[in-house]
This record gives structure tokens, C-alpha cells and sequence, in this order.
């Protein structure tokens, strides 16, 4: 499975119409929240054949040009994965460096986390995989 930009062995997987990249996905929405652009639905159409298969950190490339270009520097980032089994800790830093890379910021501007629900709801169940992301962006205007 793609988490945070990199390949992560697990038993389980998610399905989506790009890589499904949980991780990435929270933080594009984040991005685009915080210039109030919209969310990656409407930048990237699930129904749009172009982004069936899309690497998300290419669709984060696409998202921090597009926020740039509205006049918009990214401060930091800050992404919080939720699942039961999935160990986050090993890829910690490739994640950082990956996602600092796709933003074109300093990979001491990105935060990567991990939590669990120690066994409670769905996640807990290892039903599902979640992100939280939080972004702080500098207007040029």
C-alpha cells in the first residue's frame, strides 16, 4: 500500500481510483482547505479517467503548484495517520522526505505521525486506515 509517498508491506490495502495514498490525500485536502480552493474531488474527479491509477505524490506536486500560483507559501505540515497495524515508524523519514520533496519545502517543515485507537470502532478493528493533516500557509497577497 502507498502511505505518505512510500510502499508500505501490509496485508491489507485500500481501493481508490489513484494510488489511494490515505496519507497524501488528508494533506491535499488540507492544503486546499486552507486557500479555501476546494478539496481533491473537485481537482481530481474520481469519475475522471486521467487519475485512475494517479501517483498521489504527483497529484501533490499538482496541488502545491496550484497554491503557489494563487499566491500561497506553505510554513509546515503536519500528518497524522490512524490505523491499528500498520507500522509508520520505519518509513517515518523516507515519508518526510518524500512529501518535502513534492511540496518543494524543507523536510524539517513536515511532520509525520502515527496513532492508534488501541481496538476501538472500525479503525481499532482494522477495518480502515485514516489521516489528519494540518498546514500553515503564508499568503503573498
Amino acid at each position: 500500500m502507498m502511505l505518505g509517498g512510500i510502499v508500505v508491506t501490509s496485508d491489507r490495502g485500500v481501493i481508490g481510483t489513484s494510488d489511494a495514498d490515505v496519507a497524501l490525500h488528508a494533506l491535499m485536502d488540507a492544503l486546499l482547505g486552507a486557500a479555501a480552493m476546494g478539496d481533491i474531488g473537485e481537482m481530481f474527479p474520481s469519475g475522471d479517467p486521467a487519475w485512475a491509477g494517479a501517483a498521489s505524490l504527483e497529484m501533490l506536486g499538482l496541488v502545491t503548484d496550484r497554491i503557489r500560483g494563487a499566491g500561497y507559501r506553505i510554513g509546515n505540515v503536519d500528518l497524522t495517520i490512524v490505523c491499528e497495524k500498520v507500522r509508520v515508524a520505519p518509513h517515518r523519514h523516507a515519508m518526510r522526505v518524500a512529501i518535502s520533496e513534492a511540496l518543494s519545502t524543507d523536510v524539517a517543515a513536515v511532520s509525520v505521525k502515527a496513532t492508534t485507537t488501541d481496538g476501538l470502532g472500525h479503525l481499532g478493528l482494522d477495518e480502515g486506515i485514516a489521516a489528519h493533516a494540518i498546514v500553515l500557509l503564508y499568503s503573498d497577497a
